[in-house]
């Protein structure tokens, strides 16, 4: 097997940071445009597919063919879904609730603030996360049984989040069923699919990168994410918006707070319009 480009991959870092950088520049003329910096989680998953694509052209020549096209496919379907459905989710909307909170004790310019306190701490997350997938890229070994299993852990977290996320947008849409708590389809086995769906892709983008060395190296790219989604700024956020909802009490006693498992008991059917925002963002997602 070929030994790791490294001269490459370093030559490749700056780029692939500047591009993040001109991306995030975009959103925040578009967000000071609109008034409205939550167009940032819009932006969260297209920041690593324009991070993947980077790579992938900088690797060209580099970087085993099968693992640079795979990476690519599995970023771009997982970014642009994310990106597409929060989009819709949030078009024609306010400022999220969360932007507000922190915008609201800004010293001095509210813009100059949100540069500070979003997008720069976004952009050095998004660049350190994305390091499993410029690191994948640029790797030359042939795709192997962990790289596999990565693609099925992948599928297994985008199906979550996907179904997940069509799950609560058609209880939301009821009328009927505001200020419920949902809690069918995968949203009565775990409280958060869409959060638990994005950190397995996480891991199995990992796993594909980890298959050849030395993509192991990236591990802190996808802990850093999932630690992100399951104690910072995504479950513990949710959870204390929820918190006073009625029926949430019961519904966190009942059901798996992050991984997927069977309710600990059964009760009387309950909805809700539970929101589930990504990380700040990531975003959040």
């Amino acid at each position: 097997m070929p030994a790791f480009p490294l001269d490459a991959f370093l030559t490749s870092l700056p780029w692939v940071a500047l591009a993040l950088v001109a991306l995030l520049a975009v959103t925040f003329g578009v967000a000071v445009r609109q008034s409205r910096h939550s167009v940032m989680d819009t932006v969260w998953g297209l920041g690593f597919v324009v991070a993947a694509a980077v790579s992938w052209t900088l690797s060209a020549g580099h970087g085993d063919a099968g693992r640079r096209l795979l990476l690519l496919a599995l970023v771009a379907v997982w970014g642009i879904r994310l990106a597409v459905h929060i989009g819709h989710r949030a078009r024609g909307g306010h400022e999220d609730p969360r932007y507000v909170d922190m915008l609201s004790s800004a010293p001095g310019s509210r813009n100059t603030y949100a540069l500070r306190r979003v997008y720069l701490p976004q952009g050095i997350v998004m660049f350190f996360v994305s390091l499993t997938i410029q690191v994948g890229m640029f790797s030359t070994g042939a795709l192997g049984w962990l790289a596999w299993l990565g693609v099925l852990v992948w599928i297994v977290g985008f199906v979550f989040e996907t179904v997940g996320d069509w799950q609560l947008a058609q209880f939301k849409a009821d009328p009927a069923r505001r200020g419920t708590v949902l809690d069918t389809g995968l949203w009565r086995y775990t409280r958060h699919p869409n959060y638990f769906g994005d950190a397995a892709v996480c891991a199995g983008l990992f796993l594909v990168a980890a298959d050849s060395w030395p993509g192991v190296l990236t591990i802190l790219s996808p802990a850093l994410m999932i630690w992100t989604l399951a104690g910072k700024t995504g479950k513990p956020l949710t959870e204390k918006a929820m918190s006073a909802r009625p029926g949430y009490k019961e519904y966190v006693e009942s059901t798996s707070g992050f991984l997927p498992w069977p309710p600990r008991r059964r009760g009387p059917q309950r909805t809700d319009a539970q929101p589930g925002p990504r990380p700040q963002n990531t975003g959040g997602h």
